[in-house]
Formats: C-alpha cells, structure tokens, sequence
C-alpha cells in the first residue's frame, strides 16, 4: 500500500491546485531551456505565496526568506530536469516544504523546551491524533473514489509518476490522466471541506477569497 505524503503537503497541494497551472506550462519548457526571463516571471508570480504559506508554517520572516530564495535556487540549478507535464508550481512548493521540515529538525536538536513537558506532551499527542483522523478521511476518500481515479490519483500523486509515464501505464492518452487527477482533487477538496470546512484549506493562505 502506498505510503500518504503529509498532510500539511497533501492540504498544500489541494489548496494549489484549485487554480490552473497551464499558464506555467511554457515558463517550464523555457526554464528548462535556459531563460532567465521566464524565470524572473516565475519567481515573481509565485515568491509572494511561497513566502506566506512558509510564514503561515510559523517560520519567522528571516527564515521564510531564506527557504524561499533556496527554493527558486534549486529550480534554476535543476531546470535540466524539469519536466512540464508537472506542475512546477507544486515542485517549487514542495522543495520549500521539505527544506521547512528539515529546517524544523535541526533546531530542534538544540532548541530548549519553551513550555513544561506534560504541557508540550499533550499538545503534541493532541495535534498527532487530529492529523492521523485527517489521514483516515484522505484514505477514504480515495478508496471511495471510481477505481481509475484512484489508481491515477495513486500513480501520479503518491508515486509520482508524471503525466505521461501513467498515460503509458494505463494505455490513456495523457489528457485521460490529467482529467481524472482534477476530478480527484476536486473529490478530495469536497470532502475535506464538507467535514472540515474552507477554514481548513484557507489557512494556507493560497485560496482565493
């Protein structure tokens, strides 16, 4: 059984891809090839989210700043392997996420306990059992979902495959693909939202008002 990315990812990636990501689609196959003008439009269409959902992580300004900037750095750095039928809007997103966790790691190692144990303690065993209940709702989601979805959901989302690579799989057209993983967004947004509600989604700070 596939492992589920984190939740904070996975409410990321929702929240992402409510908008369409076709107008990255050439800024992609620019950047790949080199220009820095696409680039430039790039970080300056998506730096500003990027930024608040770091702050909204409870990362300080300085340190939002810095994951950000590292971020559009190693897309430049990696724009060789950069494939289009990708979203790089969410790539970007999740190497600053990644970096956040590890970030989170490593202070941690030296930070002293601001709060008493018993007190940290039961924060922490509280906001473990809100995530994991969140986790078995995204898994019943997706189990309840047609069972092309689920397994396009499943290669392209969890597996990462790209477009493609799960066209090929499944003998569809890449276009298939791209259909059922909308409809399964969508799936996953109305289901979370109708337990949960839009606050859930909009304290990333990425949804439209």
């Amino acid at each position: 059984m596939a492992i589920l990315p984190g939740i904070d990812l996975i409410l990321l990636i929702l929240a992402l891809s409510k908008e369409s990501d076709m107008d990255d689609i050439e800024l992609s196959i620019a950047i790949r090839n080199g220009d820095r003008a696409a680039f430039e439009t790039f970080f300056n269409r998506h730096y500003d989210s990027l930024y608040r959902f770091l702050v909204s992580r409870n990362m300080n300004h300085d340190e939002a700043r810095d994951l950000v900037q590292r971020a559009f750095i190693m897309i430049w750095e990696k724009r060789g392997s950069i494939d289009e039928t990708k979203s790089l809007r969410s790539y970007l997103f999740t190497i600053a996420y990644s970096r956040m966790l590890n970030h989170i790691e490593y202070q941690s190692k030296f930070k002293e306990q601001e709060v008493p144990e018993e007190h940290s303690t039961a924060k922490s065993t509280e906001e473990s059992l809100d995530h994991k209940e969140l986790l078995r709702i995204v898994r019943k989601i997706i189990s309840s979902m047609p069972e092309k979805r689920g397994m396009v959901f499943e290669l392209c989302f969890m597996k990462e495959f790209t477009y493609k690579e799960a066209a090929d799989a499944m003998d569809v057209s890449p276009k298939t693909i791209e259909n059922h993983m909308a409809l399964a967004f969508k799936d996953l947004r109305h289901g979370i939202t109708e337990i949960y509600g839009k606050d859930l989604l909009k304290t990333f700070n990425l949804l439209k008002k």
